[in-house]
């Protein structure tokens, strides 16, 4: 057997102070990543207010430039929106918007709300944008509640 070959290698002091410093910095990590999910839904709804408003804005842009102050709707990309007070109103506010994936559309009424979701489709709670219909010689109203993002 030769004796001169050398063998190479962690020892188990090394391994186990390795081990520990990425236990350490996974502590540190994780609640960061976690807080990131929260963050992410809250950029969400207000990005969808925001689409809501932008959405509410040129529906009312196009019903101007129509000039036809008695018209009730409009086709905006294909789809006809209804109009109310010149802005439109809680039944067609989704149809002003070309995407809302991520969230859910509760039956508008005199609102529109629109729930932040799960992938799985799973509504989370107080995390939604409402839309509510312009008043006469007003504007809509968009309010973002961020208490469950």
């Amino acid at each position: 057997m030769n004796r001169n070959v050398r063998q190479s290698g962690f020892t188990l002091i090394e391994l186990v102070v390795v081990i520990t410093i990425l236990g350490i910095l996974a502590a540190f990590a994780v609640p960061r990543f976690a807080s990131l999910e929260g963050q992410a839904r809250l950029a969400a709804t207000q990005a969808l207010a925001g689409s809501v408003r932008s959405g509410a804005s040129l529906a009312h842009a196009l019903w101007l430039a129509q000039g036809n102050p008695a018209s009730v709707s409009v086709t905006m990309e294909g789809s006809v929106i209804t109009m109310a007070n010149g802005y439109p109103n809680a039944a067609s506010i989704d149809d002003a918007l070309v995407d809302y994936t991520g969230f859910l559309l509760t039956a508008p009424g005199a609102t529109a709300v629109f729930t932040k979701s799960t992938p799985a489709g799973v509504a989370i709670a107080n995390c939604f944008v409402t839309y509510t219909p312009a008043p006469a010689n007003g504007a809509p109203l968009v309010v973002v509640t961020p208490g469950g993002c």
